[in-house]
């Protein structure tokens, strides 16, 4: 009988190993890791005890997913945590067999990632933070808290399909509300101030389509939208909190945290597939008043008083 919190194989028993791809850099997720850690701590998963974490950060460049998934595979690992669409994507076209659990991502099911939030198929599971479907939600609020936007500009690498989805999304909900757009496409890093300093006096606002590439450089295009006088609203609280207007989504905290959950039960035994893709609905909203005040932007008391975080 293997001792609680290992892996059992035929003949030894040896800690079980996960592998950590970081879409991101890791200062970006350091508010994230934490959580997720110690969940598995309270689920009696001890790393350098009876668990090793492999971490391996990407710095928000695509070409290195695959890269280290295939690293994460020639070592054996037992499970791949990831997050975001396509470090997902990558990880799951570079294995088949090793567990793959998503601590978030976008759109899940028609991205591709799992045949169905309910029966996920194959090897991979999570938890999808519903971006796609907070697009026009987000809008909204975006539109309350901005007197006189007729004007928007939707930023996001559309290379990630996850954000090509989320473009098409806001843009149904600006037709609704009678607002014109402009898609700023950006893949590369130079590519993103010369893209806001052109959007200067011919957009109201910005709506920001989050993945890794754009998590990376979150801060260079908050004071960048800052400097061409544009609002910007986000999926979630540390682009908020690193120098954006508003956001409205899932908290990246609890999303790790749930995902040690998964984690675990894999790690004892269960197949992915049969793991439903758990849909977040706890959203919160949350304003920058130091943003609003370098905007020159007095918002609604109406739009302040539903935030559930106003810094």
């Amino acid at each position: 009988m293997a001792a609680r919190g290992y892996i059992k194989h035929e003949r030894w028993e040896r800690p079980a190993t996960i592998g950590f791809l970081g879409a991101t850099k890791q200062s970006a997720w350091s508010e994230f890791v934490p959580p997720f850690e110690q969940r598995l701590r309270e689920l009696g998963w001890i790393d350098g005890h009876n668990l090793e974490i492999d971490y391996q950060w990407a710095d928000g460049k695509a070409d290195r997913y695959g890269k280290i998934a295939k690293a994460f595979v020639d070592r054996g690992v037992d499970v791949i945590v990831t997050a975001g669409t396509p470090a997902v994507a990558a990880a799951r076209k570079t294995t088949k067999a090793i567990p793959i659990v998503f601590t978030t991502a976008g759109d899940p099911a028609r991205t591709g990632l799992v045949q169905s939030l309910a029966r996920p198929g194959g090897n991979v599971t999570g938890l999808s933070n519903g971006q796609t479907d907070l697009a026009g939600k987000r809008l909204e609020l975006l539109h309350d808290a901005v007197p006189g936007l007729h004007e928007l500009a939707i930023l996001g690498n559309r290379a990630s399909q996850n954000v090509q989805l989320e473009m098409d999304a806001v843009q149904k909900a600006a037709r609704r509300l009678k607002i014109g757009t402009v898609i700023v496409d950006v893949r590369d890093e130079p590519q993103i101030a010369p893209a806001i300093k052109k959007l200067k006096g011919k957009a109201d606002a910005l709506y920001v389509c989050t993945d890794p590439f754009v998590t990376h450089h979150r801060i260079g295009i908050n004071t960048l939208a800052v400097a061409a006088g544009l609002p910007t609203v986000h999926a979630f609280r540390h682009h908020t909190e690193d120098g954006g207007l508003m956001s409205y989504g899932p908290d990246f905290r609890d999303l790790f945290r749930q995902g040690a959950d998964l984690v675990d039960r894999v790690l004892r035994g269960t197949k992915p597939a049969d793991i439903p893709v758990k849909l977040e609905k706890k959203c919160e909203l949350v304003i920058n008043m130091n943003t609003a005040k370098a905007l020159g932007l007095n918002v609604p008391q109406k739009v302040r008083s539903r935030a559930d975080t106003v810094k």
